[in-house]
């Protein structure tokens, strides 16, 4: 693909002063969001209360409690956890979008599209169903990540078994594993206890009811140090995203860049999957949404991607707990309604775009 044209257009340039207008806003959105997360749902708690827990928890005996041990438990046990996780998933499968949309120069590629979602849930249905919670609540998320890191592996040895380091045939090898391995799933699935199978379901369909205090140090740790070894990169993103003849001239080895790329980006997704079930499409949304307002340029896309997708989940979040309230809908059902809606969009303006050049 040529520069300027498609999707991957020649980066527009921002000013300095706008990409702080547009981080400050995403900022304030970030913590008004987080503010909604936690004081609605099934039960209620006002921003008085809010703000009241969260100074005593800051600074114990702040604030003179006005409210109940359950509001308080609700607030800080369930619920602030429950936006801090989805603060991290979302930042975490943006950036991955980002990044994959680049090295395989494929506007519709996505974090789940090179098996790492379907290693993952392999994993939590082998949990849920066959070796029962035998390290306790880590026992999910522990067999979900080993899964989707299996998976990685996999991906990356049929890949060079099959000598298909390009970008094109890397993600139809993730997408032969994925089949693959969501079909040993279904067989898992099909010789467990029928009456087990509900929470496997609930798990596949994505949920952020697993977040716990004492789990979300994993994911942080893996979203700073692997997010923060793209964001690095962002000058390779940039030149992945001409071409590789262009990266190639620029120094840049293409095909193990790529295949650390996918490697990068398969923990990520593999630790965030772990504790949030399968939820798609937000890196497809988001960092197209972002390229809108930042441009192309990953040293500012990678960042404002996180931050939007953090926004983005934690309002989905939101959505899924209220619509159906008391009952949680599985928030994979809000962003696959979405991403879907989407997906159709993109297709369309992928065509126009193409379209345009060719007129030209």
């Amino acid at each position: 693909m040529s520069k300027g044209t498609g999707v991957f257009a020649a980066p527009k340039v921002v000013r300095s002063h706008h990409l702080l207008q547009i981080s400050c806003a995403g900022l304030a959105a970030l913590v008004l969001s987080v503010f909604l997360a936690v004081s609605v749902g099934a039960v209620s708690i006002s921003m008085e209360t809010v703000w009241g827990v969260l100074a005593n928890k800051l600074v114990p005996g702040l604030v003179e409690p006005s409210w109940s041990v359950g509001r308080e438990n609700i607030l800080w046990q369930i619920r602030l956890p429950r936006a801090l996780l989805a603060i991290m998933v979302g930042a975490g499968l943006s950036i991955v979008g980002a990044c994959l949309q680049s090295v395989t120069r494929n506007p519709l590629a996505d974090p789940h599209l090179i098996g790492i979602s379907a290693g993952g849930a392999f994993g939590a249905v082998l949990a849920l169903l066959h070796t029962g919670l035998f390290l306790g609540t880590l026992t999910v998320p522990l067999l979900a990540f080993l899964g989707a890191l299996g998976a990685t592996f996999l991906v990356i040895g049929v890949a060079r078994f099959t000598s298909a380091t390009s970008a094109d045939r890397l993600v139809l090898t993730g997408v032969a594993v994925s089949f693959v391995l969501m079909a040993g799933a279904n067989i898992l699935i099909f010789l467990a206890d029928p009456r087990a199978t509900h929470s496997v379901v609930y798990w596949m369909l994505g949920g952020l009811g697993l977040a716990q205090w004492g789990h979300l140090m994993y994911p942080l740790v893996v979203l700073v140090l692997c997010g923060g070894w793209l964001w690095l990169r962002a000058g390779y993103f940039n030149a992945m995203t001409i071409g590789d003849e262009t990266a190639t001239t620029l120094g840049i080895s293409v095909s193990r860049f790529r295949l650390e790329t996918f490697v990068i980006g398969a923990l990520i997704t593999g630790v965030m999957v772990a504790f949030s079930g399968m939820i798609g499409f937000v890196g497809l949304m988001v960092p197209h949404i972002v390229r809108l307002f930042v441009g192309g340029d990953y040293q500012r896309l990678i960042p404002i991607s996180a931050l939007f997708g953090a926004i983005f989940l934690l309002l989905a979040d939101v959505a899924a707990r209220t619509l159906m309230k008391p009952e949680d809908m599985p928030i994979g059902i809000i962003t696959g309604l979405l991403g879907g809606i989407f997906f159709i969009w993109l297709l369309r303006e992928k065509r126009w775009r193409a379209a345009t050049c060719q007129s030209g």
